[in-house]
């Protein structure tokens, strides 16, 4: 795995252009704004949704135990490295205006949030309480190439539960009910899938057919929703080792797909016979049984025997989660169970987990204008002002209706009333406020025109005008 670094040349560009940008502000000119290809910006009603995505998958993970944590941006690059299956660049840290001796620190910007939180667990094992639930909701970054879906710096949201030595079962059942529960609570998305397969599955199955080579097997059989089924088939033979036949049954075990324990008896009539495969087909029947009432049709929950996550460190129960319409992203909200995920050499944590690419998941949305806000800005009053010399006075105002939960803000200028109204027109903000001499007040909806009389220590607008709400292309705002 290389390391991305900024090329000498690279950095004296970069520092003659901040040197222009400086420049060209001291003179008045605009500075010159070039758009980095894979770091995404959102605009304000972008972000809108996207924060409403964030404060959904909070609101689920913590009505489930799970406590907040956030790790630091940086990690030590043996550590980062140490995933020889990690194929993702790392983004190098080095100090510009450093002797060249020490320019390089050994750091490097967190690739994935797994990496941190193994080191977090270690480095905090005495101060925390096993198991311990932890969701983490934070930027990585990777230097690869950007495409749809793809990008050098993005927003992750994990849950994970570690517990000390022995994690029992149960916990992967749990992890797949709250990643479900949580994808599925958040209605405007489109309908989700999410696949369910276990390693012990596979791995027996595999040993079962007589086959040596396991993890090549596993790893082939991992790109089948990527490559056609026959180029999967001749990989098996000719980088697994396996025999026609022993390759057919793979491919066989490949196509099962159900949304039921059905799976358990399809697999057995392949005539396969393995300790392990038992047991990895006892535990995926579980975690199928444990979510068979959330699936709806928003998001589903099946046994994929396909899936088989290329990261060699998961152990057990896998998982991956595909959006309707978007299949060409691949997995969306991806993890499993790993009984090493940090080890001190004397104490194992065992955990298991799911990570969901929030900016993978919404991007593509955005960028359609699939999904938008109803209004770029959280206010949802302006309070008007008459003259300068009310400004304290609609200050005055303003914070009573803060005090009750209604976002406002204060006319800018005491403009015309027209042009006063066609600003919150502008921003999005649907109610004008208007302050009587005498203490009476009025208030006007000014999108429909409706103005009525309205006492600021009542007054409430309706509930879904309260905040930005989410808009799926083709529903009325």
């Amino acid at each position: 795995m290389g390391a991305v670094r900024l090329e000498p040349r690279a950095v004296a560009r970069s520092e003659a252009r901040t040197r222009h940008e400086r420049a060209a502000a001291s003179e008045g000119a605009s500075p010159v704004t070039t758009s980095l290809s894979g770091f995404p910006e959102l605009l304000p009603d972008q972000r809108a949704v996207e924060l409403a995505v964030l404060d959904a998958l909070r609101a689920s993970f913590e009505l489930h135990g799970f406590a907040s944590v956030e790790t630091r941006a940086a990690e030590p690059l043996d550590s980062l490295l140490r995933k020889g299956e990690i194929d993702k660049e790392v983004y190098v840290l080095r100090r510009l205006h450093a002797p060249e001796e020490e320019g390089d620190a050994g750091l490097g910007l967190h690739f994935d949030l797994t990496v941190p939180f193994a080191r977090y667990v270690l480095d905090n094992a005495g101060h925390l309480e096993f198991p311990f639930r932890r969701y983490q909701i934070q930027k990585v970054w990777r230097g690869e190439r950007p495409q749809e879906g793809r990008y050098r710096e993005f927003t992750q949201a994990d849950i994970d539960i570690v517990a000390r030595d022995v994690l029992p079962f149960h916990h992967d059942v749990e992890v797949a009910r709250v990643m479900a529960e949580a994808l599925a609570g958040i209605g405007f998305l489109p309908p989700l899938r999410l696949q369910v397969n276990n390693r012990k599955l596979i791995e027996g199955f595999v040993l079962g057919v007589g086959a040596s080579d396991a993890t090549a097997v596993m790893r082939a059989i991992d790109r089948m929703d990527k490559v056609p089924a026959e180029v999967v088939a001749k990989q098996l033979v000719d980088d697994a080792g396996l025999t026609d036949g022993q390759a057919k049954l793979c491919l066989r075990l490949a196509e099962i797909r159900s949304a039921d324990t059905s799976f358990v008896h399809r697999v057995r009539e392949l005539g396969v016979r393995h300790e392990l495969l038992e047991a990895g087909l006892a535990e995926l029947a579980a975690v199928i049984d444990g979510c068979a009432g959330l699936s709806s049709e928003r998001l589903t929950v099946e046994a994929d025997l396909r899936i088989a996550r290329g990261l060699d460190y998961y152990t057990g129960t896998v998982f991956e989660t595909r959006m309707a319409g978007f299949e060409q992203l691949g997995s969306i909200c991806s993890g499993g169970r790993y009984d090493s995920l940090a080890s001190d050499g004397r104490t194992t944590y065992p955990g298991v987990g799911i990570s969901l690419g929030v900016t993978r998941l919404l991007m593509p949305l955005l960028q359609r204008g699939t999904l938008s806000a109803s209004r770029p800005v959280p206010s949802a009053v302006l309070v008007a002002l008459p003259t300068e010399e009310d400004r304290v006075r609609c200050d005055e105002l303003a914070q009573s209706l803060r005090r009750r939960g209604i976002a406002t803000e204060v006319a800018a200028s005491a403009a015309k009333y027209g042009r006063q109204i066609r600003y919150a027109e502008r921003r999005g903000i649907p109610f004008v406020w208007f302050p009587g001499a005498d203490g009476t007040h009025e208030v006007k909806d000014i999108r429909s025109g409706e103005q009525v009389t309205a006492d600021p220590d009542s007054w409430t607008p309706p509930p879904t005008d309260l905040r930005p709400q989410v808009i799926v292309e083709g529903e009325q705002k």
